[in-house]
Formats: C-alpha cells, sequence, structure tokens
C-alpha cells in the first residue's frame, strides 16, 4: 500500500522528526508519497536539504494548473466536489483565518486529491491538526482516500474551535497525539463515540543520533537551549533568569540555538543586561551542530510557556543531558523531577534561576547519574522504528479501498 503525507511546511528546521518517522516507515518497506504546500527556505541540515528532491509542492503549482485541478475534480465527481465545498465554507465560517483561506485550502485538497488518485495512495496522514489536516479533510471528500493526523499542539488546543478540530477528528480514521496531554486535550473536543479513535504516538529518536560513546557532562559552565526563538518558548524569561544569575556572581556561558521572530528582542536584552560577553545566539544549524552543541553542555534548558512534546528534550536526554523545563503539556511525562532534570513552573523566573544555579553546581558526577536515567527513559520511550510502527500498524488497519463519502 501506498501512504502519502501531507505537511504544511517540509521539510523544516523544527520538523526533522517528521523526516525520521517518513524514513523509519520506508525502512520497513511501506512506500511513502512526500506532499506539502511549501518548504522551509532556511534549512540547514543536508538530510533535510535532500528531502526536498523527494516531495511535490503544491504551491509550487501554477495558477493554471491548481484552475485545471479543480476542473479536474468538478467533472470526475461534481457531488463530491460539492461536499468539499460546503463543508469548506462552513469550517471557514466559524475560523479565525475567514473563508476566503478556506476557498483556497479547498482548491489546495483538489490538487492533493488528483496527486493521491494518480498515485494509487490507499492513505493520506497529515501532520498538525491546522490547515494540512483540513485540506487532507476535504481531499476525502473529493477522493474517498481514507485519512489520519498527527496533533503536537499547542496550537491545537490554543484554538480548537476556530479550527474545526472536533469536526476533523470525526470524519479522520484515526488521530494522533504525541502525548497523554494531548490525547486528553483531542477528548475535550471529540464526541464520546470517536474516542477510540485517538492513540498516543510519541515521536522517535533514530539510533544514529546517540549512538558511540558520548562524553560526561562538562565540569565548565555552560549552558544550551535548542528552540525557535519565539514567545511560547519562554526565552525572555530566560534572559532574565540569566540576568539574576550574572549579579549573583555565578560564572556561566548560555548558548542559544535557533533563530525566530524574537531575536532581535532578545539580543536587544542581552546587550541591555550587559551579557553580551555570556550569552550567544547560533542561528539556525545543522543536526551535527545541534548534538555537538548539547554535548559541550552540562543540561538543556527550555522555560516553555506553551508545548506539545518538545523533541528537543529527548535529543537532550538521550546525549545523557538533563534538562531544566516547565511543568506544562506532555513535559512532565517524560521529564522526571530530580532523577533526569529539573521542572519549574512555566513563567516563574525566581524557580528558573534558582534550578539554573543548581545546575551550575552540581557536581559532575550527579549531572551524568541523571544524564544515564534520561537515556534510558527515552529509548524505551521513543525508539523511532518502535513509534512509526504503532503508527504504521494504526494506517494498515485502517486501510480500505478509497470510497467517496455518501
Amino acid at each position: 500500500m501506498k501512504v502519502a503525507y501531507l505537511i504544511n511546511r517540509y521539510p523544516s528546521v523544527s520538523h526533522s522528526f517528521i523526516r525520521r518517522e517518513i524514513r523509519a516507515h520506508e525502512a520497513a518497506g511501506l512506500e511513502i508519497a512526500r506532499y506539502a504546500l511549501r518548504a522551509d527556505p532556511d534549512l540547514a541540515d543536508e538530510a533535510d536539504r535532500e528531502e526536498t528532491g523527494r516531495c511535490r509542492y503544491v504551491l509550487d503549482q501554477k495558477p493554471l494548473d491548481i484552475a485545471r485541478a479543480v476542473l479536474a475534480e468538478i467533472v470526475a465527481d461534481p457531488r463530491g466536489f460539492l461536499r468539499a465545498a460546503g463543508l469548506a465554507l462552513r469550517i471557514g465560517w466559524r475560523s479565525d483565518r475567514g473563508l476566503a483561506r478556506h476557498i483556497a485550502y479547498l482548491a489546495e485538497a483538489c490538487v492533493i486529491a488528483g496527486w493521491c488518485r494518480d498515485a494509487g495512495v490507499g492513505h493520506l496522514h497529515a501532520h498538525f491538526g491546522t490547515n494540512s489536516a483540513a485540506i487532507a479533510m476535504l481531499a476525502r471528500e473529493m477522493s474517498g482516500v481514507r485519512y489520519s493526523f498527527t496533533v503536537h499542539g499547542p496550537e491545537e488546543f490554543d484554538k480548537p474551535e476556530f479550527l474545526a478540530l472536533g469536526e476533523k477528528i470525526r470524519r479522520a480514521a484515526f488521530v494522533v497525539a504525541v502525548s497523554s496531554f494531548g490525547r486528553s486535550q483531542l477528548y475535550r473536543w471529540a464526541d464520546l463515540r470517536d474516542w477510540d479513535k485517538i492513540r498516543v504516538v510519541h515521536c522517535g529518536i533514530e539510533p544514529g543520533f546517540y549512538d558511540g560513546d558520548i562524553a560526561a557532562p562538562p565540569a565548565a559552565p555552560r549552558l544550551v537551549c535548542v528552540a525557535r526563538l519565539s514567545e511560547q518558548k519562554g526565552l525572555i524569561l530566560l534572559i532574565q533568569a540569566a540576568r539574576r544569575l550574572s549579579l549573583a556572581g555565578l560564572d556561566f556561558e548560555l548558548v542559544l540555538v535557533g533563530d525566530g521572530p524574537l531575536r532581535r528582542e532578545l539580543e536587544a536584552m542581552i546587550r541591555r543586561y550587559e551579557l553580551t560577553e555570556r550569552i550567544s545566539i547560533t542561528g539556525w544549524v545543522d543536526a551535527a551542530r545541534v548534538r555537538e552543541e548539547i554535548v559541550k553542555s552540562r543540561a538543556l534548558i527550555l522555560p516553555s510557556f506553551a508545548e506539545g512534546l518538545p523533541v528537543v528534550l529527548m535529543e537532550a536526554m538521550v546525549l545523557e543531558r538533563p534538562v531544566v523545563s516547565t511543568y506544562i503539556a506532555g513535559i512532565p511525562e517524560l521529564v522526571e523531577a530530580g532523577a533526569t532534570g529539573w521542572l519549574v513552573p512555566a513563567g516563574d523566573v525566581t524557580a528558573l534561576a534558582r534550578a539554573m544555579s543548581e545546575v551550575l553546581e552540581a557536581p559532575v558526577e550527579a549531572l551524568a547519574a541523571m544524564g544515564t536515567k534520561g537515556r534510558n527513559a527515552v529509548i524505551k520511550r521513543h525508539d523511532i522504528a518502535a513509534e512509526a510502527g504503532k503508527l504504521r500498524d494504526a494506517i494498515v488497519a485502517a486501510a480500505k479501498p478509497a470510497e467517496r463519502p455518501q
């Protein structure tokens, strides 16, 4: 059976877990077609750049080609197209993105429906419960190809009614959450009869990322944060906590690995607090550099305000580094406070500064013991072959010959 993946932006610097999932399927013998609306323009990793050659992009199509795809769906199944159009208008009416955007989704769904039909796709899986899930749902109305989608959060949990999350769940063959917390949030917006559709499949780490000997945590007072530089990651609070450490006379280095809309504001704060000798920002880097920055540090810090279950925490832990993060979303399912890291209340700069201070002052042996526990927990819970296998089993179980809804 051929399966198609549909993602809004693929490949992307912050979505390497999707690439790992796809390649795990292919290693197991499943044929995967990659469809996306667009590619990320800032690809630092060679593996991501390779993926662009394997992916078909809706928004690379000429307007005339998209119009032809719409006409082809109207001719092939007028009733199916009208069902899809009515659904697009209905969910668009309540959406914060408006009717015009959902009419565009309908046109994009016509392209995807045609691609699925031409390629003999037996199942369509979308990542994220936002526009990619909407397009998959509309394509189902026209092509009859069943769909599923993975919800990561936090966007889906912030505005489920605007995203018609309940409607997407109702029409899907099944829905995936990446944590038990995520599943609970989907339960809130799903009809009780659809609860059995919702299952947990964790994001996975491939052995190649952590194979080989890993150096013990360094004695040097070095910390790292790997994140998109956005409001939800709590990075302004991180700079404020770093300032407290500096005023208290603690020696430290903090490296922010990533880029994003807050970069200028963060750089201005760093200058204002006279922390330019202590804090640096690398911008986007490839996976090898991310690994290197984590291993060179005593711990990874991620003081997020909103999350699903951050893959970078898994990466740090499997590299035998403890983490400092917050008591939100799926994070406490992964991080055991006092055993594999520190958890602090989100938004509490005092608690964050205290945890960072404890990391800096902890004996290397204590950090190493936490790192070993963290590595074992991730290998047990987030092996990419095992987790992709759970998703593959769900796809095979849901697969039936394509049939248009009545």
